[in-house]
């Protein structure tokens, strides 16, 4: 006979742990099933590993979806501030970074335990090493033929994320699930990714590797002003990780390289002040001197200003407001931090995260059509919908 549950969550990672901790309070009988050989992997490499858990301002309005409205229910009902106070309760030592940006003071660890812990005192159990091999919808029950055993239950809530670092172990199962009973995918693409570059600017920029300045880029009518990372092979850092989710392949990024300066007034006043002076040299007064050395080389920027006329220091100006890179690509799954797209949403209640067409199945986290910006807010879906669907289960 098969082992009954009330309730059985696929995937150990943030919504899995926080739906199981929540649906076992209610005092369901719940089991989690991962494929891992330990739960929650991408928790502890988060943040650099210091796991950047909500963001104190997050709003729908920093969540990505076809369906943007969807997403507003459970945020709204679980708010950053729940988890902070659970945080809290748990005695964990937390720092705020960028503004609202909520981190550990020691280690993601923290995070991940606290979940185990809040599991344990649930009552509810964590199965690793676990491979559901198929699942079927039997007499009002679902049944999960696994690798160890065959598993029933009446609520089954699919939190094994997205596709993003494979290394870490994920898979595309979520998906598979989702339409083997008919939902809809939506393509899946890598999120919060760093770019990749053309052969000659890759070339260019690969000796400024570690280089980091603020910059505001632009694409697709989105912008975000955050520091910019030169790396071996291109661009990252949160400006770029940022735009990545808005990108699509052959579209052009505009970079403004002084975005708190106005570039023109600013040439001008150099080549009047210090006309000897070469681009380069200006620019090294506000962005890394290596950095602005290579970028006056790179566009052929030569000699002193005292040489350039204003309509070429306007060109200029033009070019450093509005730097133009068309990427080759980005790095794909292996480094995107979440996955675009998944489940569409518009099968599922916004209320509790289950499909409209099959009562008992509900979908949770990175694998729905719900991505966040950089920045805790990933996190905070994740909380906000496991809690949405634990009030239900």
């Amino acid at each position: 006979m098969p082992s009954h549950y009330e309730v059985i969550i696929i995937g150990a990672g943030a919504a899995g742990l926080m739906c199981a901790a929540s649906a076992a309070y209610r005092g369901r009988k719940v089991l989690v099933l991962d494929h891992a050989n330990k739960a929650g992997k991408k928790i502890l490499m988060s943040g650099g590993g210091r796991c950047n858990f909500t963001n104190l301002n997050s709003t729908p309005a920093n969540f990505l979806s076809d369906n943007p409205p969807f997403c507003i229910s459970a945020l709204k009902r679980y708010t950053p501030q729940h988890f902070l106070d659970l945080v809290e309760r748990h005695g964990i030592a937390y720092e705020e970074k960028a503004a609202g940006q909520l981190f550990c003071q020691n280690s993601s660890m923290d995070i991940l335990q606290m979940l185990l812990s809040e599991c344990e005192w649930a009552g509810a159990e964590i199965r690793l090493n676990t491979r559901v091999q198929s699942v079927r919808k039997i007499a009002g029950a679902y049944q999960l033929d696994t690798s160890s055993e065959i598993l029933q239950c009446e609520s089954l809530v699919v939190a094994c994320g997205g596709l993003s670092i494979p290394t870490m172990g994920a898979t595309g199962f979520g998906y598979e699930l989702a339409r083997q009973f008919g939902l809809r995918v939506l393509p899946p693409r890598p999120g919060l990714v760093p770019f990749t570059l053309q052969p000659e600017l890759k070339t260019r920029l690969a000796p400024l590797s570690g280089i980091s300045c603020p910059v505001s880029v632009l694409c697709n009518d989105q912008h975000f002003d955050e520091p910019m990372l030169v790396t071996h092979r291109g661009l990252s850092g949160p400006a770029m990780l940022q735009i990545s989710s808005f990108w699509h392949p052959g579209d052009e990024l505009a970079v403004n390289v002084l975005p708190d300066q106005d570039a023109l007034s600013l040439l001008k006043a150099w080549r009047t002040d210090k006309p000897q002076s070469s681009v380069g040299q200006c620019l090294a007064q506000h962005l890394p001197r290596r950095f602005a050395s290579a970028f006056a080389d790179l566009h052929a920027w030569q000699g002193p200003l005292q040489n350039y006329s204003n309509a070429e220091l306007h060109e200029i100006a033009e070019t450093l407001s509005a730097w133009s890179i068309k990427p080759a690509g980005t790095e794909g799954y292996r480094t995107a931090e979440v996955t675009l797209g998944g489940v569409d949403t518009r099968q599922l209640s916004s209320q509790s995260m289950a499909s409209l067409a099959h009562p008992g199945l509900y979908f949770i986290g990175e694998v729905v059509d719900v991505t966040g910006h950089l920045g805790g807010h990933n996190f905070q879906w994740a909380w906000a919908s496991a809690v949405a669907a634990a009030n239900i289960v």
